[in-house]
């Protein structure tokens, strides 16, 4: 299982090698772009995947606008995918407007986590 702390280890090794920095980042845009979430009013944090712990730790410490903010635009997703369409350009997220409002909470609580484990895992030797 991967986490979003060893996505985020790879992704300041790419950011910090210039060969794959040149590489990886015009792919990366236009990635995102054919990806087309911003398109239905989403953001990057809206598409992780919500069913384990960390996740669901890290959404419980959102603030209350920002997790308002977010169940609408999941709504909105939803609602455009039925209906087969896409934000109008003014409404759609721009580039600048996706940051990463959940990925810091996520970081903190695999952190616990983590240390959860090794200390529940930990051996007393004399």
């Amino acid at each position: 299982m991967s986490s979003l702390t060893l996505v985020k280890k790879q992704a300041d090794f790419i950011l910090k090698t210039p060969l794959l920095r040149q590489l990886c980042l015009p792919a990366a845009k236009i990635f995102t772009y054919l990806s087309g979430y911003r398109q239905l009013g989403l953001k990057l944090d809206d598409l992780l995947i919500e069913e384990n712990p960390a996740m669901q730790k890290a959404i419980s410490r959102l603030p209350v606008e920002e997790s308002y903010a977010r169940n609408y635009r999941i709504i909105t997703a939803h609602q455009l995918a039925v209906s087969i369409d896409v934000l109008p350009e003014s409404k759609s997220i721009k580039a600048h407007e996706d940051t990463p409002y959940l990925t810091p909470y996520i970081l903190e609580a695999e952190a616990e986590l983590a240390e959860k484990y090794a200390l529940n895992n930990s051996v007393v030797s004399k």
